[in-house]
């Protein structure tokens, strides 16, 4: 999928880019890069997508996310230290 059609889903599902990063506790910078790319990758396509046709629905896809209670991911491995190694 373009980035295009990506942002055309996102004003389908009412979402904008920054809110739709926070939802799925995906950083807005990746997101972003995507642009780039002119391509978005397939599991984020899907999520849009399924958001765009729930809100056609009328369904509240944003409770629904809230409640899984996603966690952002970390960056790990060389080159990223913890802050409680820096301490020491």
């Amino acid at each position: 999928m373009s980035f295009i059609e990506f942002k055309k889903l996102l004003l389908d599902a009412e979402i904008s880019l920054p809110k739709f990063s926070k939802l799925i506790k995906v950083s807005d910078k990746n997101l972003q890069s995507y642009k780039k790319k002119d391509e978005v990758p397939n599991t984020i396509a899907v999520i849009a997508r399924c958001f765009a046709e729930m809100n056609k629905l009328e369904v509240d896809y944003r409770l629904l996310i809230e409640n899984l209670e996603l966690t952002a991911k970390t960056k790990k491995g060389a080159g990223f230290a913890n802050k409680e190694s820096l301490k020491k």
